[in-house]
């Protein structure tokens, strides 16, 4: 039985990830951290069912006071590196979908796992939904054939980051797997997106969205689109609780959900 603590309980990610880890009969939540005052795990999640009397707590402390296995992290951008580090060295394993993290940021992370003796493992993904890796992995091996690639993702409007880290992720790989970059278009560049490795992102923020990403990738004559919609917070939840089960057993930093999956 896995020991799971929850930081950031209480948001809309949190609470999904406190429900999904109830539910499992292989996990057992013990701890949840959160900054506002909200009470017990039970009034979070809607639910008093046993393991949902947890109090929520403000103090990363309560995951060493519950002899935490493992710390789910959902937070913000501006905190999750604090949590992180605080996990690292205090030997708790740490899986992290909160968005945001940098290259520089896995460095830091696995020099500091390195430091404290590798007690510890840090498994980070950008998305958690199988058809988001899905939807990373064909666009990569089309951009071998189609040289001209476009990519628009759609997010609710209190999303902290843009692009998104699926976008992003999205663009590193497609760089690498395309043979040739496409010719640049013209027009005003203010109108034309981000600009990721050569590659055009394009985010958009609209209230009552989810996760949302399409692919645009054309050649003379034809047009593929490949797009991955997440409707429901639901769809990232096997991802996380696979995570959660094979975080101890990768040593280090593992970034991305594919390392999981039989690709």
């Amino acid at each position: 039985m896995i020991r799971v603590g929850v930081i950031g309980a209480a948001g809309k990610m949190g609470r999904e990830v406190c429900r999904a880890v109830l539910a499992d009969p292989d996990l057992h939540l013990v701890a949840a951290v959160e900054v506002r005052d909200n009470g017990t795990v039970g009034e979070v999640v809607g639910s008093d069912n046993l393991g949902t009397k947890i109090k929520m707590s403000d103090e990363l402390e309560t995951l060493t006071d519950a002899e935490v296995d493992v710390a789910v992290d959902f937070t913000h951008p501006s905190a999750v590196m604090q949590n992180i580090r605080w996990c690292v060295r205090h030997a708790v394993h740490a899986v992290v979908g909160t968005t945001g993290i940098t290259q520089e940021n896995l460095d830091e992370i696995a020099a500091l796992i390195e430091e404290e003796g590798g007690e510890s493992s840090v498994f980070i993904a950008p998305n958690f939904a199988t058809g988001a890796v899905l939807m990373m992995k064909f666009a990569a091996t089309a951009a071998r054939y189609l040289p001209s690639v476009e990519i628009i993702e759609l997010h609710h409007d209190q999303k902290a980051d843009a692009p998104s880290g699926t976008a992003a992720k999205s663009a590193h790989e497609i760089a690498a797997a395309r043979a040739e970059a496409a010719p640049v278009a013209g027009g005003d560049a203010s109108f034309r997106g981000g600009d990721v490795e050569g590659i055009r992102i394009h985010s958009v923020r609209i209230s009552g969205l989810v996760a949302h990403q399409e692919v645009l990738l054309g050649s003379p004559g034809q047009l593929l689109t490949i797009r991955h919609d997440s409707f429901d917070r639901a769809s990232f939840m096997p991802g996380v609780l696979l995570a959660i089960k094979e975080v101890a057993k990768r040593p280090g930093v593992t970034y991305g959900l594919e390392h999981l999956l039989d690709l």
